[in-house]
């Protein structure tokens, strides 16, 4: 019994490395980005009182997430003049990345959503490009800061990411909601424009606590990817400029899909991406559309704050760090079964909220619930795919995964809103669909799990 226990505080103890403390900053970095084009824009475009569908579909903006795998390869290798030479080059390429959300969020702030809702979206869209492309670098720098060999702390630093990331949505969240009430009941017309403004100061901060995190020159990793480079232009048999251009885009957008192939094997391979393009499916739907419920079924938007945003935020970091031992000890495959199935049951309160009306007290079970769930299902979901990254394309082969990941949960979910429309605002039936969503992914883990080697290491 006593060994047992060490043991869990030996799994506590990971987080004590001071690389959690960068990892935790990246993340929020990372998830920060979501407040504007998910919550505060749904929110912005409801109180402005256009459709649910208009804003289920303005949702779209998010798939580009599907997709920063096509560019990931030129932001391994295309160095940024000035910044690259003074900050590092994974450092660089997220400065100035947030610069240019910086600039878009000045930009929103001058913008009449009923008059140019075409515009509006086209800069949400310049957000969620900058932010997709900023998360190929986060990511690969988050998995970069611990070595290959080190799975315990790729666990930790896993769940320490997922961490970071609700730290920066939730928070940024909480900052987002109660400036926007503040400035409408100041009697400030534009309310959501000048809250953007001030969110651009959370960006500032977070740049300069970047500083703070190490950035290391990994030569074997360029060496590898120059290799591949030559090997494939030594097949073409000649060396110039189309067959350098060929080896190049063959070997940094090819190498990294042949290697995951390679590794898992055909039939493995399919199953893992099939998994992990529908594994949050249901979730996506659900969460799209969960600012718009609150609002319809009567709550405030400080009583969003508190219970979907601040409290939700101490959930998701308590559980979220007993997740990642929960990886480190059970292993990624039972974590994501178990949190599959907290899934389906949370999606139910939702419905059950749904079908009694407005309560404060079950408002707030549902919410917990689901924040529980998601620490869960997410810490396990990036330990799954980090673990599976071949380390010569961390970048590349990393964001291909989280890729096809997201592409369920944005390109599919942008119809949430239609679906409510469709059943005529029944938002019982529409949980209890969420709810039946989860099922098709934990079928293809089921298929998968004993062949995929990724446990608690």
């Amino acid at each position: 019994m006593s060994e047992t226990k060490q043991s869990w505080v030996d799994s506590l103890l990971v987080y004590k490395d001071i690389r959690m403390l960068r990892i935790l900053l990246l993340g929020a970095i990372s998830g920060f980005p979501w407040v504007l084009i998910a919550s505060s824009l749904s929110l912005w475009l409801k109180e402005e009182g256009l459709s649910r569908s208009t804003i289920g579909w303005a949702g779209l903006i998010f798939g580009v997430y599907a997709f920063n795998y096509l560019w990931a390869p030129l932001i391994d290798r295309v160095q940024i003049p000035f910044l690259t030479k003074k900050l590092g080059h994974r450092r660089g390429w997220i400065v100035l990345m947030q610069i240019i959300i910086l600039l878009s969020l000045i930009v929103w702030s001058f913008i009449n959503p009923t008059q140019n809702l075409a515009l509006l979206i086209s800069i949400g869209l310049v957000i969620a490009i900058a932010s997709a492309t900023q998360d190929i670098t986060v990511d690969a720098l988050r998995i970069e800061q611990i070595n290959s060999n080190e799975g315990k702390s790729m666990a930790a630093g896993a769940a320490m990411a997922v961490v970071g990331w609700w730290t920066g949505y939730k928070l940024g969240g909480v900052v987002a909601l109660f400036t926007a009430e503040f400035f409408e009941n100041m009697g400030v017309a534009d309310y959501w424009q000048a809250t953007f403004l001030v969110l651009g100061i959370l960006i500032i901060l977070m740049n300069i606590g970047l500083m703070f995190v190490h950035e290391t020159i990994d030569f074997n990793r360029v060496n590898n990817q120059k290799a591949t480079d030559q090997i494939i232009r030594d097949k073409l048999g000649s060396n110039n400029i189309l067959t350098n251009f060929v080896a190049y885009i063959t070997g940094t957008i090819g190498g990294p899909i042949i290697s995951f192939f390679k590794k898992n094997g055909l039939a493995i391979a399919l199953g893992i991406l099939g998994f992990v393009f529908l594994f949050k499916i249901g979730e996506a739907f659900l969460g799209r559309m969960s600012i718009v419920f609150y609002k319809e079924i009567g709550f405030s938007k400080g009583q969003i704050a508190i219970y979907s945003k601040g409290l939700g935020w101490i959930t998701t970091v308590v559980f979220t760090l007993l997740g990642g031992i929960m990886a480190m000890r059970a292993g990624t495959i039972k974590t994501m079964f178990f949190a599959g199935g907290l899934m389906a049951l949370t999606n139910l309160i939702f419905a059950v909220l749904a079908w009694t009306g407005k309560s404060e007290l079950l408002f707030a079970i549902a919410v917990i619930a689901d924040d529980i769930t998601a620490a869960f299902a997410t810490v396990a979901f990036v330990a799954f795919i980090s673990l599976l990254v071949d380390r010569t394309y961390t970048a590349t082969q990393y964001a291909l995964l989280a890729s096809i990941g997201t592409a369920g949960r944005t390109t599919l979910a942008s119809s949430s809103g239609a679906l409510v429309d469709w059943l005529n605002g029944d938002w019982g039936t529409f949980f209890v669909i969420t709810t039946v969503m989860v099922i098709p992914s934990l079928i293809c883990l089921w298929f998968i799990r004993n062949k995929v080697k990724i446990g608690a290491k």
